[in-house]
């Protein structure tokens, strides 16, 4: 990774599935040892939404939404003021406005989007690609052409990853095992191919966690808690407690089962480093990132039932299979891999990152004393001994509760900094 340690705002979009991906990489870069805030746009959502919920003709709420989305791109903007950023790392669908991409390229900041959608789906890229610094995807060809050619040549093939800490093995109480555990679960949106394929499943000990799966009366017996959304936390013992998880990719084609595509979404990766057995359909870009005895994929229909089968008769084989997919993504596919390949690419193409530090200057002498009160400050905040002074500024500013004599002292002076050398 970059020598350096970097002050990096991290956008979250309003929501999505990018959103969780977004807390995992700012978790990765506060590992790595990176000076790291998030911008919260979640906390925002209900106050768009609630625009929605006027009474207004479509003529009078377009403006409105895009003024609150100004709004959005102003806190943004006032976010970064305080940390002054390095870098500025946006999640596919984060609210990053077009004035505002150009305002942090004119003040010197970089940019880079972590695209974590299907390109062919969501085209809002060939708006905002080129506005960006750097664009790491999840596919390669054409993508990556396509980028080159409408003004982007700084992209990244970066697939998806695992945050070890949180994706984990557990140990489930026999309450919890009754309650998430069955032989076969599936947690997900009901895409039209995945209702399609589910439907022959109806009779047998099966779960379906998530939402979407409305006006789906052969499979309602199946569905959890009435087709209610999941968190993150729950979804790990889901996962955990099924004797096989199967994850298909969606399509919103309900002509074809398997979708046959290129990217590998984040669930595989997510249940492989759980040791949770998956059955996977087969994407052209796993060759790359898993072996063929990592992961029991399907390609047909007819393989996808027979495999099933199979696989809850051969209990030994699935944790066999599980153990070394898991294996796999502790070594090459964690967050802190990504946000190394992402960080050591940019600096590659785009030249070192920008320090504050002024040539020649040297840090006055301080008595012993004060010297041993700012090393037990700096470890409390979490941050290394000789950390900059802007980053223990950053943590001692959002720390609660009552401060020091010393604390108070260093606010003064970064007050004073702030206004004086404008």
């Amino acid at each position: 990774m970059t020598a350096q340690a970097l002050r990096i705002l991290v956008v979250l979009p309003m929501y999505g599935g990018s959103l969780p991906i977004g807390r995992y990489c700012a978790r990765a870069l506060t590992d790595l040892g990176h000076t790291v805030r998030v911008f919260e746009a979640p906390a925002l959502y209900p106050a768009f939404t609630g625009l929605g919920k006027l009474d207004l003709t479509p003529a009078r709420k377009g403006p409105l939404e895009a003024a609150f989305l100004q709004v959005v791109a102003q806190a943004i903007w006032a976010q970064a003021e305080e940390l002054a950023p390095q870098l500025v790392l946006a999640l596919a669908q984060a609210p990053m406005s077009r004035n505002l991409l150009q305002r942090f390229r004119r003040a010197g900041v970089r940019t880079a989007m972590w695209f974590v959608e299907d390109y062919r789906l969501f085209t809002y890229w060939q708006t905002y690609a080129p506005l960006y610094d750097f664009f790491a995807v999840i596919q390669k060809e054409p993508f990556l052409a396509e980028l080159a050619a409408i003004g982007q040549p700084h992209a990244l093939y970066l697939p998806l990853a695992a945050l070890p800490e949180f994706h984990k093995p557990l140990a489930l109480s026999p309450g919890e095992q009754r309650e998430y555990g069955s032989d076969i679960a599936f947690l997900g949106a009901g895409y039209p191919n995945r209702r399609l394929a589910f439907r022959p499943l109806a009779g047998r000990d099966f779960k379906i966690w998530g939402s979407d799966w409305e006006g789906e009366p052969l499979l309602a017996r199946n569905i959890q808690r009435g087709g209610s959304r999941i968190g993150e936390e729950e979804s790990v013992k889901i996962y955990n407690a099924a004797k096989v998880n199967l994850n298909l990719h969606s399509s919103v084609s309900a002509k074809e089962l398997v979708s046959h595509g290129d990217f590998v979404n984040p669930r595989t990766f997510e249940l492989a480093a759980m040791g949770a057995f998956q059955l996977v359909d087969r994407r052209t870009l796993m060759d790359g990132l898993f072996g063929p005895d990592e992961l029991a994929t399907f390609e047909s229909p007819e393989e996808f039932y027979q495999k099933i089968d199979y696989f809850l008769a051969h209990p030994e084989e699935r944790e066999a299979i599980a153990r070394r997919a898991r294996e796999r993504v502790l070594a090459e596919h964690t967050y802190e891999r990504r946000m190394q390949t992402l960080l050591m690419a940019m600096e590659q193409e785009l030249g070192p990152w920008r320090s504050e530090a002024r040539e020649g200057a040297e840090a006055p002498e301080l008595d012993a004393a004060l010297r041993e009160e700012l090393a037990r400050l700096t470890a409390s905040l979490g941050l290394p001994p000789h950390a900059p002074f802007e980053d223990v500024m950053d943590r001692l500013r959002r720390r609660t509760g009552p401060l020091s004599a010393t604390e108070t002292a260093l606010l003064f002076l970064d007050e004073w900094r702030r206004q004086y050398t404008k």
